[in-house]
């Protein structure tokens, strides 16, 4: 399965790869929403996407509705993980077409548990 993560935060960014490699994905990363459809056009195979809500040059939320606007990632699984937590952010993130929620602190257990919630099919982990 491909995944792409992108936060303009190589630390989050380095966070979410520890917590999603071991699950066998081959991951591509963007510092930003444009630099993000670049990563989707060369990947379109990508299933699984992690979006940061506040960036530089494009925004989560405007990545998700360019995201959601091609037909060709109908299917693809997409988290905002945000420290965004009013009901009004989350219900315009919904709108938008995100899948789920990951808000900012997280552990890997929550990830974890969120992925299997949405129904993405996780290997077991040592």
């Amino acid at each position: 399965m491909q995944a792409l993560i992108v936060d303009d935060s190589r630390a989050m960014r380095r966070i979410l790869r520890k917590i999603i490699e071991p699950l066998a994905l081959q991951i591509s990363e963007a510092e930003n929403g444009v630099e993000g459809l670049q990563r989707l056009s060369e990947h379109p195979e990508t299933e699984l996407v992690f979006v940061d809500w506040n960036m530089p040059v494009m925004n989560g939320i405007d990545f998700v509705r360019a995201l959601r606007s091609n037909p060709l990632n109908i299917q693809t699984k997409v988290f905002m993980v945000t420290s965004e937590n009013t009901l009004a952010a989350i219900m315009l993130a919904l709108k938008a077409g995100v899948d789920e929620f990951i808000m900012k602190p997280f552990t890997s257990d929550i990830l974890l548990d969120k992925l299997r919630l949405i129904g993405v099919s996780l290997p077991p982990v040592d």
